[in-house]
């Protein structure tokens, strides 16, 4: 392409950006939207209450569910990233978005992956501590190394991922049609039509460094684990240490393999355009779901607590229904 007419390109191109939609039949449209609704309040639902049970009992604040507590806020900002333009969609059969909506979406979707994988290692850190140095657990995971370990992993989490988004931004765009059903970096970065080298080598820098650095700390843990486990003689103490780190590895190799798929996915042209929308979806769907429900029904102290916190909101709102009654 002459540099004539990538500048006239370049100029001309719309702030509104197309999107690639999920050309679902019509018959099946209303059904698709139900589903999707009904879906995003179940997670939100469920996102809260286990983020509600954790912060209104004192009996939970300990360094383990203090951590699990960013799991659910995590999980929201991904599921509101993606829920809200897939029910609009949806309802409205719009396939458009601003350049500047598409941006901020694409921007929360990438916190809310790269934030999952931080929280799950730093949860897996907890673990091993409490497994295989329990003399020193409290002393270890003390409220200040607790707030430093949160802390590390939001700030360099949205450091990052603004430095990639930096990256693209500074470039030109010349066009408005993403092959993507919502936003997110790869989509994005298909639409700058000058050399994106800088911007291909950061990212795949990044998802190689964080893959690298998690899985290798995740691997590290739980083989500690399974051997401080197996060497405890106590079959109650194991049982439970095990069962509680098999519900984690589930959780983390349930996304994972969901997030690798997504972006080897960009880089496969052989797979169906359909087939790599609909694991896009599913692999922002999925964990949000997944997390509450592991995390609060495996977890015996949650569960009794959330079904406590329940019941008594539900005696409260039939106290309210008897006096205006």
């Amino acid at each position: 392409m002459s540099s004539n007419n990538l500048m006239n390109d370049i100029s001309n191109v719309s702030s509104i950006l197309d999107l690639q939609g999920y050309d679902l039949p019509p018959e099946t449209v209303i059904p698709a939207f139900i589903f999707a609704t009904l879906g995003y309040i179940f997670i939100v639902f469920c996102n809260l209450l286990l983020l509600s049970t954790i912060l209104l009992n004192k009996s939970l604040h300990e360094p383990m569910h203090i951590l699990l507590l960013n799991l659910p806020i995590n999980d929201l900002i991904g599921s509101t990233a993606l829920f809200p333009h897939i029910i609009k969609e949806l309802l409205w059969d719009t396939r458009t978005i601003p350049f500047s909506s598409c941006v901020t979406q694409a921007f929360f979707i990438h916190i809310y992956i790269t934030g999952a994988v931080f929280i799950l290692t730093a949860m897996a850190y907890d673990r091993y501590v409490a497994i295989c140095r329990p003399m020193r657990y409290n002393t270890i995971m003390n409220n200040s190394h607790l707030m430093k370990i949160i802390s590390y992993f939001w700030v360099t989490n949205i450091l990052m991922i603004a430095v990639l988004f930096i990256l693209l931004l500074r470039l030109p765009r010349c066009r408005s049609l993403l092959t993507h059903t919502y936003c997110d970096h790869p989509s994005l970065l298909q639409l700058i039509c000058v050399n994106t080298t800088i911007n291909n080598i950061y990212g795949l820098m990044t998802v190689a460094v964080c893959q690298t650095l998690s899985v290798s700390l995740i691997l590290f843990t739980y083989i500690q684990i399974l051997i401080a486990c197996f060497r405890n003689k106590r079959s109650d103490t194991r049982s439970k240490a095990l069962q509680t780190c098999a519900t984690h590895l589930i959780v983390f190799i349930t996304f994972e393999c969901l997030g690798l798929f997504t972006i080897i996915s960009y880089r496969l042209t052989d797979i169906s355009p359909h087939f790599r929308r609909f694991c896009g979806v599913i692999a922002m769907i999925v964990p949000p779901t997944l997390n509450p429900l592991v995390y609060g029904l495996k977890t015996k102290e949650i569960r009794i607590k959330a079904f406590k916190f329940l019941q008594e909101k539900i005696n409260a709102l039939n106290k309210i229904n008897v006096l205006f009654l």
